[in-house]
């Protein structure tokens, strides 16, 4: 990659962090200034900052039936006033990574039981992106994780009482994930990238 890029970490300068406000989420107001393609310097930039962190998630497939283990859940951001689009979401198994030390591969396999039954013993690296890094730093680790289908818990409902988690569990084909998201019903970045990554792997493990 640092043969690609035209530069580095030591090519922008941090002059100033403010926390702005700290619930849920961090939000961080940040001054920083950083080297021009044209040469030079650029002035002071400030920017807003959504401190999430990283959160991993689990591909869960089933490669002797073909399918994915999928979850449903309402999520605020989805939510719009005047559009008739639902804000319940199809999505992958995922959560946050909650320590500095935790390890995003034994994140994906509590997440994994937490949110949808699945005992997921092993799990094999898929890809790590930035989620929306011009206003939010969220790193996402995406895992495959290889199941039996059969033993999931189609149409129950898990997560945590305590967290106000409400999370229905779906086994659907993969041939039917995939179409969905090519007709824009799953939507969320994490399942498309994760149901695309599976499109493209998936043979490997049949």
């Amino acid at each position: 990659m640092s043969n690609v890029l035209q530069f580095g970490h030591q090519d922008l300068e941090i002059l100033k962090e403010e926390t702005v406000y700290k619930g849920h989420f961090e939000l961080k107001k940040i001054h920083f200034r950083h080297k021009l393609f044209s040469g030079g310097v650029s002035g002071e930039v400030i920017r807003e900052l959504l401190m999430k962190g990283a959160a991993s998630a689990l591909i869960a497939y089933d490669p002797v039936r073909d399918n994915v283990v999928l979850v449903e859940q309402v999520r605020i951001g989805a939510y719009e006033p005047n559009s008739t689009r639902s804000p319940w979401l199809l999505e992958l198994v995922a959560g946050m990574i909650d320590k500095e030390n935790e390890d995003p591969a034994e994140v994906a396999i509590r997440e994994a039981k937490e949110e949808a039954g699945l005992v997921v013993e092993n799990v094999e690296y898929a890809l790590s992106v930035w989620d929306s890094p011009g206003g939010q730093l969220e790193r996402l680790h995406l895992f495959l994780g290889l199941v039996d289908s059969s033993k999931v818990g189609n149409g129950e409902v898990h997560g945590l009482e305590e967290e106000n988690e409400d999370i229905l569990v779906h086994v659907i084909s993969r041939e039917q994930a995939y179409q969905w998201v090519q007709e824009g019903k799953i939507d969320n970045v994490i399942a498309v990238l994760g149901l695309q990554w599976l499109q493209l792997n998936y043979q490997r493990y049949q």
